[in-house]
């Protein structure tokens, strides 16, 4: 049973998120931005609708938080995305002072963690794993479809 305000209600949030864009040809990546358990911003990947690469659903969520915050730090803030954030998103949450980073699959191929965890700020969390198994699964699905496509 998924408790309210828990880290599986906000992951499980930004899986719909991930739903949402891969139900509108984006690439599946939902995120949600929390602020001492208040949503602040849920987000998917936009790059194609906004033809714009750096409309990543991590980039997109720390700019709507900002603006609600009226702030450009996110000191006590909690990011949940469905996929590792990549380098340009990781040094996005660095300059935001991310407090905490949960995702939920990991990303091999373009992952910050394959340059080291020095990509965050010093002071951000990090957890993962959480919901893994149907992220990767929305992933796989989803890249899938789009090579049965090009055939």
């Amino acid at each position: 049973m998924i408790k309210v305000f828990s880290d599986e209600y906000f992951m499980m949030m930004a899986f719909e998120e991930a739903r949402k864009a891969a139900a509108n040809g984006e690439i599946p990546i939902g995120a949600v931005l929390v602020h001492k358990q208040q949503l602040l911003a849920k987000t998917h990947n936009q790059t194609e609708l906004l033809n714009d690469v750096t409309a990543h659903a991590e980039i997109l969520a720390i700019t709507a938080a900002s603006q609600f915050l009226n702030s450009k730090y996110l000191k006590d803030c909690t990011l949940f995305v469905t996929l590792e954030p990549c380098p340009m998103c990781a040094a996005a949450l660095r300059w935001a002072q991310l407090s905490k980073l949960v995702y939920a699959a990991e990303d091999e191929k373009m992952g910050y963690m394959r340059y080291g965890n020095s990509m965050l700020h010093p002071k951000t969390k990090v957890e993962f794993g959480l919901m893994r198994n149907e992220c990767s699964e929305l992933l796989s699905h989803f890249f899938k479809e789009k090579r049965k496509i090009k055939q």
